[in-house]
């Protein structure tokens, strides 16, 4: 009687346990926009479609999962198949700190007017120099490194806090060397990176068609320890957030999906008519969706999963390029930068412009805007003028112009997505980190 019971309350247990995970499931894809996918799930599972769960709470448990079993991999469990190169992994790499603020709510409908924010002062310092153009940087997901690359085509990896103590007024130890490691296995110039999220891995999209793989928790690692071999120029590169996929926008116009370990590579079969190559790439948080901003002045969203184009913002950017897109933390809109001197705020669902952040001048470089890590501003480059602009996000008020301190204007700006800091990367072979003043 006992054992029956035993078995029962077991029983009872594993009903619950999988009652939660479809319901996480079922919440997961609603909020990412895929209603179709999440409504079938509902039905067969027998799951309400609107069951209320804390927005990305799969993401992050699964998140969690993955770390302990990163725990077990180093206790002698193991490892997977892409990362069995005898790599020690850095303490706590990927664990993503506390944000310091919500995200804004840019579906709120309110009188924005006289509501502008100030954007704290920042101190900048030259950090360092490459032998060739500095085209692009990224930092990793917590918030730890960034890396650099160059049409020297080296890739240069810095470590936060060494470059915090280098800013430092009385710093103690001497000069302080941030760069930890410096890679040379491209033959062409680096057009873009991504960190792998939850691995010491660092991938690089190059115009010499390839994209490489890098693992910085080796010292005396300088060359790459699997490379793909496309077939285009590698404009884009975007890890999904299981880290078992990536996207490369190429001179293709349509983004090749890769699978990290096999190396097999997924066309969409239904796309509309794209005359452009891909600019940038980047995946939604969850990896639900992805977005494209390409050459024929286009943003274009996708389906995470099918691959297939769910919506095509056409003349974005009119008909020049749209050179950058990001999507929001909460997926609901999309961030979009082009040729036309226009940053441009999308609404994902319904695809209408919700913003736009007017006065800065880009008309020649392969510009950038981005969020600071709050979420609250929108930061960008004025060509001409060779500065900054920071935008309100919510109001769409210019609140800042700053000199870029950099011989001619940045090629690239990219933010901490946990910090108030952010680089910039220059024609002049300069790299310059900016941080709040405290």
């Amino acid at each position: 009687m006992e054992s029956s019971n035993s078995s029962l309350e077991q029983t009872l247990q594993d009903g619950k346990l999988h009652r939660q995970v479809n319901s996480l499931i079922v919440a997961h894809l609603r909020d990412s926009n895929l209603s179709q996918a999440a409504s079938a799930v509902a039905s067969a599972t027998m799951t309400p479609f609107n069951v209320e769960a804390p927005p990305n709470k799969l993401l992050e448990l699964v998140a969690k999962g993955l770390a302990a079993e990163k725990d077990d991999i180093l206790r002698g469990v193991p490892s997977n198949p892409l990362y069995d190169s005898g790599s020690l992994v850095l303490a706590a790499y990927g664990s993503i700190p506390a944000p310091r603020a919500a995200a804004v709510d840019f579906g709120a409908v309110q009188d924005t007017k006289g509501m502008s924010k100030n954007f704290t002062k920042h101190e900048t310092r030259h950090l360092s120099e490459h032998k060739n153009i500095a085209r692009c940087a990224r930092f990793s997901p917590d918030g730890r490194f960034v890396a650099t690359g160059s049409a020297d085509t080296s890739i240069k990896l810095f470590e936060i806090v060494k470059v915090k103590q280098m800013m430092l007024p009385d710093s103690r130890d001497g000069p302080v060397r941030p760069v930890i490691r410096t890679f040379y296995d491209h033959i062409q110039p680096v057009n873009d990176l991504d960190f792998h999220p939850q691995s010491t891995v660092l991938i690089s999209g190059a115009k010499d068609h390839t994209i490489k793989f890098f693992d910085f928790s080796k010292a005396t690692a300088k060359r790459a320890f699997r490379v793909i071999q496309d077939t285009h120029n590698v404009r884009s590169v975007s890890f999904h957030p299981s880290g078992d996929f990536l996207l490369a926008g190429t001179d293709h116009p349509i983004a090749h999906l890769y699978d990290v370990n096999t190396f097999q590579c997924y066309l969409s079969a239904n796309v509309p008519e794209i005359n452009g190559a891909i600019n940038q790439v980047r995946y939604s948080p969850t990896g639900g969706m992805y977005v494209t901003a390409s050459k024929d002045g286009a943003v274009r969203l996708w389906d995470g999963v099918s691959a297939k184009c769910v919506r095509s913002i056409v003349g974005a950017h009119g008909t020049v390029e749209a050179t950058s897109a990001n999507f929001t933390k909460d997926q609901r809109f999309v961030l979009s930068c082009g040729k036309d001197s226009t940053t441009k705020l999308w609404e994902v669902g319904t695809g209408r412009l919700v913003k736009q952040y007017l006065g800065a001048t880009h008309t020649q470089l392969r510009c950038q805007a981005v969020f600071n890590d709050t979420e609250e501003f929108v930061l960008s480059i004025d060509e001409p003028n060779n500065e900054i602009v920071i935008w309100d996000a919510l109001t769409a008020e210019k609140v800042a112009r700053w000199p870029s301190n950099h011989i001619g204007a940045p090629r690239w700006i990219e933010h901490s997505p946990v910090d108030n800091a952010f680089v910039t990367c220059g024609t002049d072979r300069s790299v310059r980190f900016w941080k709040e003043i405290p």
